[in-house]
């Protein structure tokens, strides 16, 4: 197992909360090592109230990269439906992630416990998240 860095927020202060967050894929190389190719464990230390957005921002990923994303095992986010951005994370929160080419057949979706914002999404959906093609 590999265990990502610490990084400090600003000189000498400390974060609030601290993220177990697994990057998957191509992904892992925002988990600090740009040689690691499968996966990458980041413990991200960032303000309480921070967002997905402002992990995102923290890992210097763009949003475009990933692709099915969970928090604490709840989907929050999958290609072409991001609906996570503003999600509230708190101080312990395993968050998965998953590059646009892992694959998630669609029958699994059925009954997945989501985040809230995501099941709002996929209820307001017109396919409610079942399509097969991600790009327009």
């Amino acid at each position: 197992m590999r265990w990502g860095s610490f990084r400090q927020l600003e000189e000498g202060s400390v974060a609030d909360m601290v993220l177990d967050v697994w990057l998957y894929g191509p992904l892992a190389r925002y988990g600090g090592d740009a040689a690691q190719s499968s996966f990458a464990n980041v413990h991200a230390c960032l303000p309480e109230g921070s967002s997905m957005a402002n992990l995102l921002s923290y890992l210097e990923m763009p949003t475009e990269e990933r692709g099915i994303t969970f928090v604490n095992g709840e989907l929050s986010a999958m290609p072409g439906l991001q609906p996570d951005m503003g999600h509230v994370l708190h101080d312990g929160d395993r968050v998965a992630l998953f590059h646009l080419k892992s694959m998630w057949p669609f029958q699994y979706r059925h009954g997945v416990p989501m985040i809230g914002e995501m099941a709002e999404a996929m209820h307001d959906g017109q396919d409610q998240g079942l399509h097969h093609a991600y790009s327009k």
